[in-house]
């Protein structure tokens, strides 16, 4: 099945290295698009994010992490909706590394969910018994610090199409799923050709229902909602159920561009949902919390899930108490419809589904 027009201009878009910058594809040089050259552009240190914030890094109110080994990755279109020279800009706490990330707390874990235990070929996770999850890129275009995949070892993912012919052998004798959740790092984040191939493997699956991207590109790089990546969504949506989980923690992130990308893949034929995690000094607050329900379903989102922190190493500092997480999902019920209040839950290593903190 065609998935991406062989004549789309996007389909020649370039490949970019973990930071974002061009790769050299064989001997042709390609002119990056538009999304890949912002990706160029973004912020790669801390002190360069804070210079564009009119913030003095010597005057940090809390220490900065110095070298950190989970190096700072942040677009401009993201940057742009903080507000400058506000410290506790809850956009700029989810990617500025601070020195709580340098210490070590009892209980924090560098594979918090049990991915690695789960992984039953390379580069699939089978964590649940109807749907399996593709860790098909190691790139992001955004470092969130709280990132409970920070510590993932994306080095020893498959490498070429090749690399993937275990995991779609699974796909295909494994009769119980139907449903494959395409992540990583973000989906996204393949340029159109390489996501292609992806996209025409799952569609010639003929137990596959549901194809389900977990992205943060709609939210922090809004221009990679383009016309070929559209176009692709479109024809997968025309054989299967398409899901696109996007990840927004405040209201904040939403912004008419944000709109417009949200927008392009509803018409697309997506089904939109949200994930947030829950986080002390960002989002811990019944007011915010509604604030980005409205806004998301402004949007076109449904939100799905709060998430209580994993609890991964170096994402101490960002953890809410879970009777802090009941009391304002109590408090979301009375502020807002049924629909717009998120399930709050916790993932465990090793059970079967996610665990319900609320009733």
């Amino acid at each position: 099945m065609p998935i991406l027009p062989k004549t789309s201009v996007t389909a020649r878009s370039g490949l970019l290295d973990h930071a974002g910058r061009p790769e050299t594809a064989g001997t042709t040089s390609r002119e990056p698009v538009r999304w890949q050259k912002e990706m160029q552009d973004a912020f790669r240190t801390g002190e360069s994010l804070l210079r564009f914030l009119d913030l003095d890094p010597a005057q940090a109110p809390e220490g900065l992490a110095p070298d950190p080994a989970f190096p700072v990755l942040v677009p401009q279109s993201f940057a742009s909706r903080m507000v400058k020279g506000d410290w506790r800009d809850p956009l700029l706490l989810q990617v500025l590394p601070r020195d709580g990330e340098t210490r070590s707390v009892p209980g924090f874990l560098a594979d918090a969910v049990g991915d690695l235990a789960s992984q039953v070929v390379p580069g699939l996770l089978h964590k649940y018994d109807s749907r399996a999850l593709l860790m098909v890129s190691h790139q992001c275009a955004v470092h969130c610090r709280y990132c409970f995949r920070r510590e993932f070892p994306y080095g020893d993912m498959p490498r070429g199409q090749a690399g993937w012919d275990e995991a779609w052998a699974y796909l295909e004798s494994a009769e119980g799923v139907d449903e494959i959740v395409l992540s990583g790092g973000d989906p996204l984040f393949l340029d159109n050709r390489r996501l292609e191939r992806i996209l025409e493997r799952a569609a010639a699956l003929p137990r596959l229902r549901t194809v389900r991207f977990h992205t943060r590109l709609p939210i922090v790089l809004p221009s990679r909602i383009e016309p070929g990546l559209l176009a692709m969504l479109r024809s997968l949506s025309e054989a299967k159920t398409l899901i696109v989980v996007i990840h927004a923690n405040h209201a904040n992130e939403l912004d008419a561009g944000t709109g417009r990308a949200l927008s392009g893949l509803r018409a697309a034929g997506a089904m939109l949902l949200n994930q947030a995690v829950l986080m002390a000094g960002i989002n811990d607050d019944a007011d915010v919390l509604a604030d980005l329900s409205r806004g998301l379903l402004a949007q076109g989102v449904l939100p799905y899930y709060l998430h209580q922190l994993d609890r991964v190493v170096g994402t101490a500092h960002f953890e809410t108490p879970e009777a802090k997480g009941r009391d304002l999902i109590e408090a979301l019920r009375g502020k807002l419809p049924g629909y717009a209040v998120p399930r709050y839950v916790r993932e465990t290593a090793g059970e079967p589904f996610k665990t319900p903190l609320s009733v």
